[in-house]
């Protein structure tokens, strides 16, 4: 072998590496790339005598400095990074709507339950009347207001959806056309890997697992196989599967993933099976928090509405008649699933008791033999099963706070979603516009006789639901032992009871004798028309603020703060644990740098060992030249 040879084995080996480290310097800044290495080695060398002489370098490839662990450990940090920082800042829009101390739900509540008190004080004067209306007018603008608020970040998250699955798709495609490629030029240059369009294929995926928590699985030839949900297949080989943003069978308000299947046919995706990146954050977000909060809102309006509304009609208005309701409340959402096989079953939901109601919405099925009622939020069954062999229609099932009934048999399998309180405070509103319309007065009353000498009193202390007021006056006269009711004609009332500080109930009106009365005392019991300054309803109503009229627990505004607590606790919860997961993405990224990223340092010192041994290898060829002249010199 000669010095020339060698001498340009060391020359195209020197070239090859400065190349590569050329290569590196121009992509130090390019995202996803990894530092690559021409790998070196002995050319072999030539039997003599006097032993062996080699023949020089030859490069044999061209590698990527390329940790798999460390990239597999990046893009589940990344992807889970992605999911945190999608669900904080959606969940940070609701904290800061919920938690507003100025314009929030909270004071107007305050505001409104003070012009109540306002009217209880003074309930005839116009002025107080106009005030309460006005309040609560501004409510149920606030309460409108929220449930508008959360129908636009429902319709926000279903177009975000639609976007971050085009995305997916896209990044799917591209990965299974760089599965072909680089399967073809691997093919054609003998094995030698196409480092580029490797790490193109890489920063693919990085890019996919920012959108979704997909699961990469190596083939034997080094093919990506990727993989989402459950195991659904995205990319398998050359092929690429895409995913699909759907309305949701059971609610066609809601944009769901659907999958494509090797074979072609599509279904959706189950509740929870997509997680990780922006998009399993954003479905994350909606079921946790965005869902609860809009049906929280909505139970808040019921539980206002029908507890005011069922003691305003208790009362009696400045006109004499008894009150009407105060608020127009919101309906119960059914939704037929669209793959229901019987379609002409119809099913309609009714709130029979608002503070029975939870925030969860639940699913009315039939298996074949059973109907069965399953609130979603915890899966638990809310009935027990009802057999359909011994149902007659139509067919009604009530469960806490809610009815719903359907009209026909349905089909196997075929199910209805009934959403109590996810859209009732679109529908709250005031009911009266005028003033003179509070229920302020007591319906009825109990007025002592002019004559009286003791030391008795009567009051209208409760009324139920229905009541009616008497048709004439109820006297109530002492003889010395018992009190005896006798109605406009003189007819003694049944059920006279004996002694003192007694309750008299009749037509829901209870009436409260107290005190000590003396033989021939009287009292005259009959309706309030007139009452205009009585304010016993007024009062009632006011004590509703504090009442706990939500599960027994909770008063409205404890309910409340429940609301902005758990999304407030959350949100702050979702924010730190995404803090944290960006400090943990960042270190195993600065992990994964120092393997496969430039090091402008390192790739100056190669550039100058290279460049070195170009020189080198330059010398013996000019080496080989002299002594080659030499020789030709000798022969003249």
């Amino acid at each position: 072998m000669s010095l020339f040879s060698i001498g340009l084995s060391g020359l195209n080996t020197a070239q090859n590496a400065l190349t590569t480290t050329s290569h590196n310097f121009a992509n130090s800044a390019t995202e996803g790339y990894s530092r690559q290495n021409t790998i070196v080695a002995s050319a072999g060398g030539q039997y003599t005598s006097q032993g062996f002489y080699g023949y020089g370098s030859n490069t044999t490839t061209v590698i990527r400095v390329y940790d798999e662990f460390l990239t597999g450990q990046l893009r589940g940090a990344t992807s889970a990074s992605a999911s945190l920082a999608a669900y904080s800042d959606q969940i940070a829009q609701i904290d800061n709507l919920l938690a507003d101390q100025k314009g929030g739900l909270a004071p107007l509540m305050q505001k409104f339950f003070a012009a109540v008190q306002a009217v209880a004080d003074t309930p005839a004067d116009p002025a107080a009347r106009q005030g309460m209306l006005s309040a609560g007018q501004a409510l149920v603008g606030q309460v409108r207001s929220a449930s508008n608020y959360f129908k636009q970040l429902q319709s926000g998250v279903n177009e975000q959806v639609g976007t971050a699955v085009t995305q997916v798709n896209a990044y799917t495609r591209q990965i299974a056309n760089l599965n072909g490629e680089i399967t073809r030029l691997k093919a054609a240059s003998g094995g030698q890997p196409p480092n580029d369009l490797l790490d193109q294929r890489d920063q693919a995926v990085a890019e996919l697992t920012r959108l979704v928590g997909a699961k990469v699985v190596v083939q034997d030839g080094g093919t990506y196989n990727v993989f989402v949900g459950n195991g659904q297949p995205l990319v398998m080989g050359n092929d690429s599967y895409d995913l699909k943003a759907v309305a949701s069978a059971a609610d066609p308000n809601r944009t769901v993933v659907a999958y494509t299947l090797p074979n072609g046919s599509v279904y959706e995706s189950e509740a929870g099976a997509i997680t990780g990146g922006s998009l399993g954050g954003l479905l994350q977000f909606r079921t946790e928090t965005l869902d609860a909060a809009q049906s929280a809102i909505g139970r808040l309006s019921l539980a206002i509405g029908q507890s005011f509304n069922a003691q305003h009609k208790l009362g009696m208005d400045l006109n004499g008649a008894i009150g009407t309701d105060m608020f127009e409340l919101g309906t119960a959402t059914v939704l037929p699933n669209a793959n229901n096989a019987v379609k002409t079953t119809v099913a309609t939901a009714t709130i029979d008791d608002a503070s029975a109601l939870t925030t969860s919405d639940y699913k009315l099925q039939f298996d074949g033999t059973n109907y069965t009622l399953t609130r979603l939020s915890d899966n638990q069954q809310v009935i027990a099963p009802v057999p359909a062999a011994s149902a007659s229609y139509p067919l009604t099932f009530s469960a806490e706070g809610f009815s719903v009934s359907i009209n026909a048999a349905m089909g196997a399998n075929d199910s209805f979603t009934i959403q109590p309180t996810r859209n009732a405070a679109t529908g709250f509103d005031m009911a009266i516009s005028d003033p003179a319309k509070i229920a302020a007065a007591s319906p009825a009353r109990a007025d002592a006789a002019a004559g009286n000498t003791g030391g008795a009193t009567a009051s209208l202390t409760n009324v139920t639901a229905p009541f009616a007021i008497p048709t004439g006056k109820i006297t109530a006269t002492f003889d010395g032992t018992n009190y005896v009711f006798t109605d406009a004609d003189g007819t003694v009332l049944a059920g006279t009871p004996p002694g003192t500080d007694i309750d008299f109930t009749i037509n829901g009106l209870t009436f409260t004798f107290s005190g000590t009365p003396k033989a021939g005392d009287k009292f005259e019991l009959g309706g309030n028309a007139g009452g205009v300054k009585d304010n016993g309803n007024m009062l009632s109503l006011a004590k509703l603020q504090n009442a706990k009229t939500i599960g027994g627990v909770s008063s409205f505004s404890d309910a409340y703060a429940q609301l902005v607590n758990d999304v407030g606790t959350r949100a702050k919860s979702v924010k730190i644990a995404s803090a944290s997961q960006d400090s943990i993405t960042t270190q195993i990224k600065t992990a994964q740098q120092s393997v496969s990223g430039v090091n402008m340092d390192e790739e100056t010192v190669s550039m100058l060992r290279f460049q070195q041994l170009y020189q080198a290898n330059a010398r013996v060829i000019q080496t080989a030249s002299s002594l080659f002249d030499t020789i030709i010199g000798i022969g003249r």
